[in-house]
């Protein structure tokens, strides 16, 4: 261990405590003990503080004993004369440097200084945008992720699309360079997170600087201006092993051990390093996450704590390269290496960055270069298998203008139609290719999709017609990602655009008459039609002991895996992490019980769970992994269930929020009267048929009653209730029982005349 990063370490977690306990006795002198502290919208408290010592901070009056344990850690600065092993007290100072950090942010965001202030910029949809946007407010940072973004995060987590998280701490040498490294991270799908900075300087402002789109909807998160506000980072990653880990609080080794096993994150600290930045890295080498500086700092080889170096420098003028902008992309090259981050790309042939990293971003008006779809045009996307002799691999065809001669925010028609060929192609598999069609083309860096089929709406930004971007590059995309996702089951695919009117027209009836084939097919694939249902264990890279088991009417949790996805997966992968699962004799169909799918929650779950019910919450209900799309639990009194959309943040009647509620639902545990489901489970005639489905329904997210109307009003009508949704109270007219039952008397909810529910 370096003596030279002890001694900083050290001094600047003294330093940080120090500071942590002046902020917090004028706190609690001018706001008083019981001041409610927390960050907004985040579940277990304050998440690193919990982790690490079990302390569940609710009030300012809770913090003196966390500032007490973070003062028992700290050591003094080592001897300049005697040698001792300094790896220890250093990461006993870097947790103390954790715990001072996160006390002093909630303290900041009681006095208004939390999420961090930035002038001259607006802040629209959680996204950090250049002066003039379109909300015309003053701009914050992000601050903490809120629990609904972690949750929406975790299957791409858990299914490697992200492969993890960069914590990038400074500024780089020159704005290019910091465009430079976030995009060669954004290539590669990795999250980033951006706080600190060089002499007043952050990274953040060099990328506004350059107008690179922030937020989370590009997978770049700015915390922060000043080195304090990196522990954002380390409670996401704390909340990672709580969300879906199943651990809890003061479980410390065990949360730190997870991140480092499962969590592949790490920390690029860019420009000088001051103690609290050493201090910070000591805190985060805690958690397994290696520090890479592009300055000359000593290097701390492995013990143990991270899987392979703590603390490597790489001098930035020193690294091989051409250029700047090529040394940068070896800097990036090197944390992965270091931290061994596994990563998945494509080689997609488009002029503009392509990578997971850009699936959400949005191109607004004033920024487009042409649309198809939305309010002025149609767009549809239609793809079918096709006969080997028939497609000619990777050709790309145009059929009809293209919008060189639309004018400037203009819109036109579109059809994009992909004919797949493969000896093991099913015509099952379509619609599953389909549906990739979002992913597939949202990859590209200035390019927004949103639906599908004929609902398709597709811009292309300024920026990226600017680059070159043009309708051939549709084909381009799907062409390489089929081949690169489904080469397992596609060995040919060829695409044609049409724009010709005629054409057109002719293609969109034929999609048409495709689409409703395929949802009469689906409506006959009932659990009752098949001998086989399939898991899933995606998410056990990071909940181990959590199984899905997915049947034609339940869809995984998290909303993403159909039946028909994971069979086209089982014939993608054999061997991958959906199994076909033999039902066998059946035990109790009502209730959902085979010897097929008990017999694998017992070996799936290592022993764990005994037993699973395909349709009930009351027994033995499914486990969940942390990124379910609702949350379904009991509420006694009112003889019904609620349900819970990860995007509501208010007030339920069982007294509790989302984010608090999905701690008894996450983690892999098995708790009677609450369950993680994916929303569409919600219109399934199998949703908790056991307990009497979806007229147990009392209390429902006004998100999901508004988002899925057309689809609540069908069951309503095949419940025999047309007026079912409206009896349903939403947390706009009850946030609490009594008003709970008040709504359901006053609008005969049936769920109070039917059998009790327990």
């Amino acid at each position: 261990m370096s003596r030279y990063i002890a001694t900083r370490a050290i001094r600047g977690a003294n330093a940080l405590v120090t500071e942590a306990e002046l902020m917090l006795d004028k706190a609690l002198a001018e706001k008083g003990p019981d001041t409610p502290v927390a960050f907004p919208n985040t579940a277990y408290y304050l998440p690193v503080i919990y982790g690490m010592t079990g302390f569940a901070v609710e009030t300012l009056g809770q913090l003196p004993e966390v500032m007490n344990q973070a003062r028992r850690l700290l050591h003094p600065a080592p001897s300049p004369n005697k040698w001792t092993p300094y790896l220890g007290e250093t990461l006993d100072s870097g947790m103390a440097t954790l715990l001072a950090a996160e006390t002093i942010e909630v303290i900041r965001q009681l006095y208004g200084l939390q999420p961090e202030p930035m002038p001259g910029f607006t802040l629209a949809g959680g996204t950090v945008y250049q002066a003039g946007g379109d909300n015309g407010l003053t701009g914050r940072l992000n601050g903490a992720i809120d629990d609904i973004q972690l949750r929406s995060w975790g299957i791409q987590l858990v299914d490697g699309r992200m492969p993890g998280f960069a914590a990038i701490v400074g500024a780089a040498k020159t704005n290019e360079i910091a465009v430079k490294i976030v995009r060669e991270l954004q290539r590669r799908n990795i999250l980033v997170f951006l706080s600190g900075n060089v002499n007043g300087r952050s990274i953040i402002h060099q990328l506004m600087e350059e107008g690179v789109d922030l937020g989370y909807d590009t997978y770049t998160v700015p915390f922060g201006t000043d080195t304090i506000s990196a522990i954002y980072a380390l409670g996401f990653a704390t909340r990672s092993a709580l969300t879906f880990g199943g651990l809890k609080g003061g479980m410390a080794r065990r949360i730190l051990e997870y991140n480092r096993d499962r969590v592949f994150a790490f920390v690029l600290a860019l420009g000088e390093v001051d103690d609290l930045k050493y201090a910070a890295a000591a805190g985060a080498i805690n958690y397994g996450f290696p520090v890479i500086a592009d300055t000359v700092i000593p290097e701390i080889l492995p013990t143990g704590i991270t899987t392979y170096e703590h603390v490597v420098s790489m001098p930035f003028d020193e690294i091989d390269g051409a250029d700047d902008l090529e040394r940068a992309e070896r800097l990036v090259q090197k944390c992965i290496e270091v931290r061994g981050v596994k990563i998945k790309m494509a080689d997609v042939p488009v002029p503009v960055p392509y990578g997971s990293a850009f699936e959400g971003e949005v191109v607004r008006r004033t920024d487009m270069r042409v649309e198809f779809g939305g309010k002025n045009s149609r767009c549809f996307e239609y793809l079918y298998m096709a006969p080997m002799d028939e497609v000619v691999d990777g050709q790309i065809e145009i059929v009809g203008p293209t919008f060189d001669e639309i004018e400037p925010q203009g819109s036109m028609d579109m059809g994009i139609v992909v004919q797949a060929a493969g000896r093991e192609m099913q015509k099952d598999f379509e619609p599953v290719l389909e549906r990739q069609f979002h992913y597939f083309v949202n990859g590209a860096s200035g390019i927004q999709h949103i639906g599908q089929r004929d609902i398709t709406w597709i811009r292309i930004s300024n920026s990226a017609a600017d680059a070159g971007f043009n309708l051939e590059h549709f084909g381009k995309i799907l062409h390489a990602r089929f081949h690169a996702d489904f080469g397992a089951i596609v060995d040919k695919i060829q695409v044609t655009i049409y724009t010709d009117p005629e054409q057109f027209q002719a293609w969109l009836e034929t999609a048409r008459e495709a689409y409703d084939f395929r949802n009469k097919r689906l409506a006959d694939l009932t659990d009752d039609s098949v001998d086989e249902f399939y898991s899933c264990t995606l998410c056990q890279s990071f909940a181990p002991n959590h199984v899905c088991i997915v049947s034609p009417e339940r869809l995984g949790l998290c909303g993403a895996y159909n039946w028909l996805d994971c069979k086209a997966s089982y014939s993608i992968n054999p061997t991958g992490p959906n199994q076909p699962i033999k039902l066998g004799r059946p035990i109790d169909t009502e209730k959902g019980y085979w010897e097929g799918t008990n017999d694998y929650a017992k070996v799936g779950s290592h022993g764990v769970v005994e037993e699973v019910a395909m349709y009930s919450i009351m027994e033995n209900p499914m486990t969940a992994c942390g990124c379910f799309e609702c949350i379904v639990m009991l509420i006694p009194e009112s003889n019904g269930v609620m349900v819970v959309s990860r995007e509501d943040t208010s007030m339920t009647p069982a007294g509790m929020t989302f984010s608090t509620l999905a701690g008894m639902a996450g983690g892999g545990l098995q708790t009677p009267g609450v369950m993680g489901v994916g929303k569409f489970y919600l219109i399934s005639p199998k949703f908790i048929s056991a307990d009497g489905g979806f007229k147990r329904v009392v209390w429902m997210s006004s998100f999901l009653k508004e988002s899925m109307a057309d689809e609540l009003r069908a069951v309503a009508e095949r419940e025999g209730d047309p007026d079912l949704i409206d009896r349903i109270a939403d947390e706009r007219n009850a946030a609490t029982v009594d008003e709970l039952l008040a709504w359901l008397e006053q609008h005969n909810h049936p769920a109070l005349v039917m059998d009790p529910i327990f």
